[in-house]
């Protein structure tokens, strides 16, 4: 085996340091908002300022993400969120994901022939899964929040009623989701009055007015219940009975965010904790950690081919598991204590040759009763955080799934719905949009919860240390894992552990994805001497996290790879 000389990696290092363009995180004692749009975090500081609690701020981000990232998250999807409670140290995790139609079936997107039909479960109104954001939303605030309901959603008014500046700078997401779901914006009459003149998209540096999406949102702050009783919900409920969508007046009336218990664990001296199912993210996020174990990463030096094989098959067994045994907690038995404990773990550890990367085809999942299946949520998807000066924090991952996300806009309401549908296993064995696959225990039923890769995440360390996640699909996990590992293990600041370059493999397809500079040639060339079937991509991920420093100072970044803005003071 080639052992590289740790002086060698110092230098590489730092060297990668400065070719990344690593950012310097902010830093602020009071409070701190990150999300991917700086007028977003500016909505959510402006409630810290005004006295509120994380919770305000969070919702407040929220809502304004859902206008100003139409492209990746809304008021029309769903997610995640953990709450931190600064006085008891109290964790909790509540679950707004979007739900199967009532009239939902097994094999809807099949045709007679038992076939998948193409972009039945991307495309149009079949696509749409029950909507559960402003629920979530909702749900938190009336329990923690402590501004008015109609104090935190005004920002989101304001930014759709008076319009905002379409970035100067779109990034490679955004671009990806602007030109891949054209086609399909086009053929809404609603999508295309909003995001479009005269069949081009607005421009870069243009103002985009979303005048239905404020009347909406006005209503919502009058009534939040009026999104699953009221006129929103009868102009939704209408707009799919039109158009051949499944979502009733019935699904939004019984619609309801579900509290649930995080998924936790130990990682050398911090705790960690995520998201449970429906969401994988929590468990396999643990379930890596648990396999490095012990292995002295830091000693080895960062981005050692040592760590990253290791990194990379304890990834690929993490992600065989999945597939085979994780699903929606209420439809499925989801053997999660045996995945996240550390004797499986150390079983699984067992199997890994530091020589030699092992085919996807001979990785098997592990050996336990309870089996389902899964996969998986598009890139376009969005994340904040916030802390406040109680040290009360929030970890919220949203969606609509793909990019715009089923093409179409409820008429008249501005509401921009998911196309969540496609998360679930349409067919057995048989790839969504994205390549992977799933089975049974992800099969669509009425009512279920499709299973996701959102993985908000809160460490702590005696008290709170950290508040991280992500968008990114299927990397959502491994771009946490890496990024609470360059904290932890490498003691890196926030810009620095949230730029880094990351590396990632979902077992299928066996390739270990790379990012653009992100690993010099002699370590590329080891790693394939190990087997390891390189590609080197685009980069992915908009991530971004708050940690406390000792000092009690918050320092918070946001990726570079997207246009999020940290804010504090």
């Amino acid at each position: 085996m080639k052992i590289y000389p740790i002086v060698f990696l110092t230098i590489f290092f730092y060297s990668q340091v400065a070719a990344a363009a690593f950012i310097s995180p902010l830093r602020s004692k009071k409070g701190m908002v990150v999300s991917a749009n700086p007028l977003a975090s500016d909505a959510g500081l402006q409630m810290l300022q005004k006295g509120g609690n994380a919770v305000d701020a969070a919702v407040a981000t929220t809502f304004a993400i859902s206008v100003v990232e139409p492209f990746s998250a809304g008021i029309g999807g769903g997610g995640f969120l953990l709450i931190h409670q600064g006085k008891t140290g109290e964790i909790k995790a509540l679950d707004f994901r979007e739900r199967a139609p009532i009239r939902a079936t097994r094999n809807m997107y099949l045709d007679a022939q038992g076939k998948v039909r193409p972009g039945a479960s991307t495309n149009g109104h079949l696509a749409v899964a029950t909507p559960g954001t402003v629920a979530g939303l909702y749900e938190v605030h009336r329990r923690y929040g402590k501004l008015s309901w109609q104090e935190v959603v005004r920002p989101a008014i304001a930014l759709a009623n008076n319009g905002y500046i379409i970035s100067p700078v779109l990034t490679p997401r955004s671009l990806q989701a602007y030109e891949s779901r054209k086609k399909v914006i086009l053929s809404n009459p609603a999508a295309r009055a909003i995001f479009t003149r005269r069949g081009d998209y607005y421009q870069p540096g243009e103002r985009l007015v979303q005048r239905d999406l404020g009347r909406t949102l006005t209503e919502v702050t009058k009534n939040p219940q009026s999104f699953y009783t009221g006129n929103i919900a009868r102009a939704i409920a209408t707009d799919m009975r039109k158009n051949g969508g499944l979502v009733t007046l019935e699904d939004l009336k019984s619609y309801k965010p579900i509290w649930r218990t995080p998924i936790c664990g130990n990682f050398r001296k911090a705790k960690i904790c995520s998201m449970p199912p429906p969401s994988s993210g929590g468990v396999h996020l643990l379930q890596i950690l648990n396999i490095i174990g012990d292995t002295n990463l830091k000693s080895l030096g960062w981005h050692h081919p040592d760590s990253l094989h290791l990194m990379a098959e304890a990834m690929k067994i993490a992600y065989a598991d999945r597939a085979e045994f994780l699903g929606d907690p209420d439809f499925v038995k989801v053997p999660v204590q045996e995945l996240i404990s550390p004797a499986y773990a150390k079983i699984r550890r067992q199997q890994i040759n530091m020589e030699l990367a092992q085919p996807s085809t001979e990785v098997k999942p592990g050996n336990i009763r309870a089996k389902s299946s899964s996969f998986y949520e598009s890139p376009e998807t969005s994340h904040l955080n916030v802390i406040d000066a109680e040290r009360n924090a929030v970890s919220l991952t949203f969606t609509i799934n793909t990019g715009f996300g089923a093409g179409v806009v409820a008429a008249n309401t501005g509401i921009l719905l998911n196309n969540e549908m496609d998360d679930f296993a349409i067919a057995p064995g048989v790839p969504n949009s994205f390549g992977l696959v799933g089975n049974e225990a992800n099969a669509i039923a009425p009512r279920k919860t499709p299973l996701s890769s959102m993985t908000p995440t809160i460490v702590t360390e005696n008290r709170l240390r950290m508040v991280v996640g992500t968008p990114g699909g299927s990397t959502i996990i491994t771009q946490v894992l890496q990024i609470v590992l360059n904290v932890l293990e490498y003691n890196m600041d926030t810009g620095a552990a949230i730029s880094a370059p990351r590396i990632h493999h979902q077992w299928l397809p066996d390739e270990l994805r790379v990012e653009p500079f992100g690993l010099d040639v002699m370590t590329i060339q080891e790693l394939r001497r190990r087997g390891h079937n390189i590609k080197e991509t685009s980069t992915w991920g908009n991530a971004n996290a708050i940690i406390v420093t000792p000092e009690n100072i918050l320092e918070g970044a946001a990726d570079l790879r997207g246009e999020g803005a940290a804010k504090g003071f």
